[in-house]
């Protein structure tokens, strides 16, 4: 098992989270399982020609996604990130709901702001499509 990962340089995407999202995925398909070990950051940096702090700074935020977790000096680790992001998201729609009740909208009007949201996030074309796993 191997990281594999390619940055394109003519991306409009910034380096750092076209690395975060492809390990992102990866972690999630379970191409990449929990326990598994990711190359240092210098490591990483030279085999795929980024500065070491590009790489630093997509470390920093996939261990803020809960994605990956560092273990000192032993290393960083593909970290059991299912539990955390789900931990995550519904605290983010606890926050969201409780926002949004503040702010005197109905039900409807809340949903509509997540659907509206969840569109561009996930680049759907449509209201109510299903969306891409």
């Amino acid at each position: 098992m191997s990281l594999r990962i390619a940055i394109d340089p003519a991306s409009a995407t910034a380096p750092f989270e076209q690395l975060r999202a492809r390990i992102a995925d990866q972690a999630r398909s379970g191409a990449l399982p929990v326990g598994y070990k990711l190359p240092t950051v210098r490591g990483l940096a030279e085999e795929l020609g980024l500065a070491a702090n590009t790489v630093a700074k997509a470390y920093r935020a996939l261990e803020a996604d809960g994605v990956i977790e560092t273990r000192g000096r032993n290393g960083t680790f593909i970290a059991a990130a299912g539990d955390a992001a789900v931990r995550e998201a519904a605290a983010a729609a606890t926050a969201f709901a409780q926002r949004v009740q503040r702010l005197g909208l109905d039900r409807a009007a809340a949903r509509a702001a997540v659907e509206d949201a969840l569109r561009v996030a996930y680049g759907q074309a449509e209201r109510g499509s299903p969306s891409p796993q």
